[in-house]
Order: C-alpha cells, then structure tokens, then sequence
C-alpha cells in the first residue's frame, strides 16, 4: 500500500532520480520533447518543496514516485481552446507526476490524494505521452480540450469531478 507525505529537502536527490527515470521512459515511449533539457529543474522541485506543494508516494520499499499537487487557479487554465472545463468550481492540479518504475499506480494514488482535498483534480500533458492520455481516461478524467503553457506550448487538458 503506498502512502502519500510531503516531499522533504532530503529526498531531492532521490527524487531528481526518479524524474531521470521518467525522461527515459517517455523517450523510449516516442515523448522525448515534454522534458527535455533535463526537465522538471531542480530548482521548480525546490520551490515546489518550499510551497508545500510537492509530495511524494512510498511504500515499504520507499520512494516510489513524486508528484506537485496545487490548488488553486492554474494561470494556464484561465483559457482552454476546443473545449471547456467540466464547471468552474474550486480545484487542484496535479502537475510534474513521475514513477520511479518500482510500482504502478503512482497516478491513482496522486488522484486519490487530491480528492482529499478538493472535489475537482485537473491535469494536463503533452501531446505525445501516450501512456498519460491512457491513464488519464482508464481512470475517469474527461478530455476538456487544448490549455497553453506560459512559453505557448499546447497540452491536453483532463478534468475529474468526484
């Protein structure tokens, strides 16, 4: 059974590890653009740690994967092409999921987390993180349409009421 605490300083190497990790497979899963360049920096992990916003899930074996969950509005949702978002009611985003590759279901348990706190979970994800897309459907999320990162590159936006 995983359980979900927040990230501490002292678990930043073996984190940065973990989001290694994740790079390789996305790019042996035809996804080498979405964190290239050695994405997500160690300093967005820091910050991510300092605001609280940053949590990891371990079993007995440890770290199994890493996740930011954040509520509040996403400046990136203010506007979403093709589509609309299920309602505009209070939300978290989960934002920067990894798998260490020890276990699976690091993206049910961020999901089953961010239900504790709020009643609406949005996430977003490249367009080529096939495996993403995927889990994001097998586990209930709606497909509301096209948001764009600050730099205007797109991502497709998923949304889930409990």
């Amino acid at each position: 059974m995983m359980m979900v605490r927040k990230t501490q300083l002292s678990d930043l190497d073996e984190v940065m590890e973990i989001y290694g990790y994740a790079r390789e497979v996305m790019k042996r899963n035809g996804n080498p653009n979405q964190w290239c360049d050695d994405k997500p920096y160690r300093e967005q992990i820091e910050e991510d740690i300092s605001a609280g916003n940053s949590y990891v899930a371990e079993n007995e074996g440890g770290i199994c994967g890493v996740f930011a969950f954040i509520i509040g509005e996403d400046e990136t949702y203010g506007y979403i092409e093709g589509g609309n978002w299920l309602n505009n009611e209070p939300y978290g985003t989960i934002h920067r999921i990894a798998s260490g590759g020890k276990v699976n279901g690091i993206l049910k348990t961020a999901v089953e987390f961010g239900f504790t706190m709020t009643d609406n979970v949005r996430v977003d994800t490249h367009r080529d993180n096939k495996i993403m897309q995927h889990l994001l459907t097998k586990l209930g999320f709606t497909e509301c349409g096209i948001i764009y990162l600050p730099d205007g590159d797109p991502r497709i936006a998923y949304h889930k009421t409990k």
